[in-house]
């Protein structure tokens, strides 16, 4: 898995590639933590180039969530492919994140 950040309000973060967590979900968790840090509270996730993802990876994202909303923030996800949306209503998360089905639709509805 790899990331880049657009530094915006919201901030966007794309992920590409597997989401597995492991050394990639650290250096993920401390750019989550370097955007609170800064200011940055409001924070989209976009999926739309994640073919798959495990519990791992999940972890991460309920990581980055809980950080923001300590900090008094929000995060949402976007572009979700229908295996990761299942893993999500499968583990209950559909009721934690915000969920978009594209970045677009995430930034308009200003999370």
């Amino acid at each position: 898995m790899t990331f880049t950040i657009e530094h915006s309000d919201p901030a966007v973060v794309l992920l590409h590639g597997n989401v597995l967590g492991g050394a990639d979900g650290l250096e993920f968790s401390r750019a989550i933590g370097d955007l609170v840090r800064d200011g940055g509270l409001r924070v989209v996730i976009d999926l739309s180039d994640v073919p798959l993802m495990n519990s791992s990876g999940l972890g991460m994202l309920v990581g980055a969530s809980a950080s923001l909303r300590k900090a008094g923030g929000l995060l949402a996800v976007a572009g979700a492919n229908e295996k990761i949306q299942g893993l999500f209503k499968m583990t209950r998360l559909d009721s934690v994140f915000a969920s978009y089905p594209t970045r677009e639709e995430a930034l308009a509805a200003n999370p």
